[in-house]
């Protein structure tokens, strides 16, 4: 039950009604016995500084924040964590309240280490000799390039249908020489993926309702040795992941990274361990009703 002690915390963003994260962190909450309680907040683009003043005169501890404003709200914060002014957006803020009645807000990034510990207990491993496509060139492309490149990983093909955005993401992460820009068509995808040991999905191509696409094309076998990252979690298994079973692949589902960045953000809020696995299955239970 909410009351006057309650603490709160929310994602800021347009639109949010579809988002599971409300169900994975009030899930959390209930499990630990904490009084807090996590909304949606519907910002309009362009309202993101009055958003934030209302956060703090409404006493918020904090949120996350979501498309289209995790790069625009870097402006109206009052300071940025060096992952989120690196990567050019953040997610996840933290409202301080100092002594004096003053208060701040910071800017955080989760999603670079929620995509690496989701990859990790998918089960592939990083290393330097690892070879990495990613699809995309948006937020979630931006969170797999830069995390691959901090884990060591040096050899990453961006492929966008966009060539130009593909190379802004190059050029604004400068990940370094073996960073590469490519349009996306059926023949660099298949020539690029050849010599690859890993294929991020980070395009929307695959998400409910459009549950029949998919970057890869029909009737072609991935090589065995390739593990798939789908970003998309809705469906939990996408099109593309149905084609990754088929060929033998290694294939992990977007929820992961949902959930890992979720509960980074959490333990910032609350410093209390966040039970990932009451989170996820939360979730899944979401996404089957």
């Amino acid at each position: 039950m909410v009351d006057a002690q309650t603490q709160m915390v929310g994602l800021m963003g347009w639109p949010v009604q579809h988002s599971l994260s409300p169900v994975m962190h009030n899930a959390a909450f209930a499990e630990l016995g904490l009084n807090w309680c996590y909304v949606p907040l519907a910002v309009r683009p362009g309202a993101m500084k009055e958003a934030l003043g209302g956060l703090v005169a409404l006493g918020f501890r904090g949120s996350n924040v979501t498309l289209p404003h995790k790069r625009t709200v870097q402006r109206s914060v009052d300071s940025l964590a060096e992952g989120a002014r690196r990567l050019g957006a953040t997610n996840t803020l933290i409202v301080r309240r100092q002594a004096d009645g003053s208060t701040a807000i910071e800017g955080h990034n989760t999603d670079v280490q929620g995509f690496l510990q989701a990859l990790h207990h998918g089960g592939f491993q990083v290393s330097e000799a690892s070879r990495a496509v990613v699809v995309g060139a948006g937020g979630g492309a931006r969170a797999a390039i830069f995390g691959l490149h901090q884990a060591g990983l040096r050899d990453i093909v961006v492929l966008n249908r966009t060539l130009e955005r593909a190379q802004a993401v190059v050029e604004d992460l400068g990940a370094g020489a073996h960073l590469r820009a490519l349009a996306l068509s059926r023949e660099t995808l298949l020539d690029c993926v050849e010599r690859a040991d890993l294929l991020v999905n980070a395009t929307p191509m695959g998400m409910w309702p459009d549950v029949d696409e998919s970057i890869w094309p029909n009737g072609v076998p991935m090589p065995r040795q390739l593990t798939v990252f789908d970003l998309v979690y809705h469906p939990l298994q996408t099109r593309l992941l149905h084609q990754v079973r088929q060929s033998g692949a290694l294939g992990i589902d977007g929820l992961g990274m949902l959930v890992a960045q979720g509960a980074l953000s959490f333990e910032m809020w609350t410093g209390v361990a966040p039970p990932v696995r009451i989170m996820r299955a939360a979730c899944e239970e979401a996404l089957r009703r």
